[in-house]
């Protein structure tokens, strides 16, 4: 496994990417308002503010600027993950089973030509049951502001790009309706 170290910059604007692990879901959307609960739980406890921000049905964008003199944005995506996860375990919702195991790999499943270990599964869940979010999370450190111009537009045009809606008003899980009333 890679030992993936975090750039620590004090006060930084990350571009943060999150992604479900059963891809093509509609579990954010469907329960954007445990995420939204989870999100304003994890700024009471540590701060940061919403640049930008877009859910999709299996994945979510955001823009989250940290305060000066704060550098940890992991630990900040962790319990928004872990809240969510488990807000809507309470209420439920139960991923539904990758498939046959064999040897740690999901049966049938394919990447690039090799079978395919899913990253949803852990050691030490009970019987067969999966985690919601893919391991980790993608960021991008905003460098300045043409930047962050850039990945507030992607977050906002995000749903046009994989054909939800073709107009970035017509999406209701965007920060675009919070900064454009």
């Amino acid at each position: 496994m890679s030992n993936y170290v975090r750039p620590k910059v004090h006060g930084a604007t990350i571009f943060v990417t999150a992604t479900l692990a059963q891809r093509g879901s509609a579990t954010l959307v469907d329960h954007v308002s445990e995420l939204r609960d989870a999100v304003r739980a994890t700024m009471a406890e540590r701060p940061f503010a919403v640049d930008a921000w877009v859910v999709l049905p299996d994945h979510f964008h955001a823009v989250l600027s940290l305060p000066d003199g704060d550098r940890d944005f992991s630990t900040r995506m962790g319990a928004i993950k872990a809240r969510f996860t488990r807000n809507i375990r309470r209420a439920g919702f139960r991923p539904p089973p990758p498939g046959p195991m064999k040897n740690g790999v999901v049966a049938g499943r394919v990447r690039n030509g090799l079978p395919w270990k899913d990253a949803g599964l852990k050691p030490g869940l009970r019987g067969n049951e999966q985690t919601v979010w893919q391991r980790r999370f993608w960021e991008h450190h905003i460098r300045d502001q043409s930047d962050w111009e850039n990945h507030v537009a992607y977050c906002w045009h995000n749903p046009i790009k994989h054909g939800f809606v073709t107009n970035v008003r017509d999406w209701p899980y965007s920060s675009w309706h919070r900064d454009h009333p």
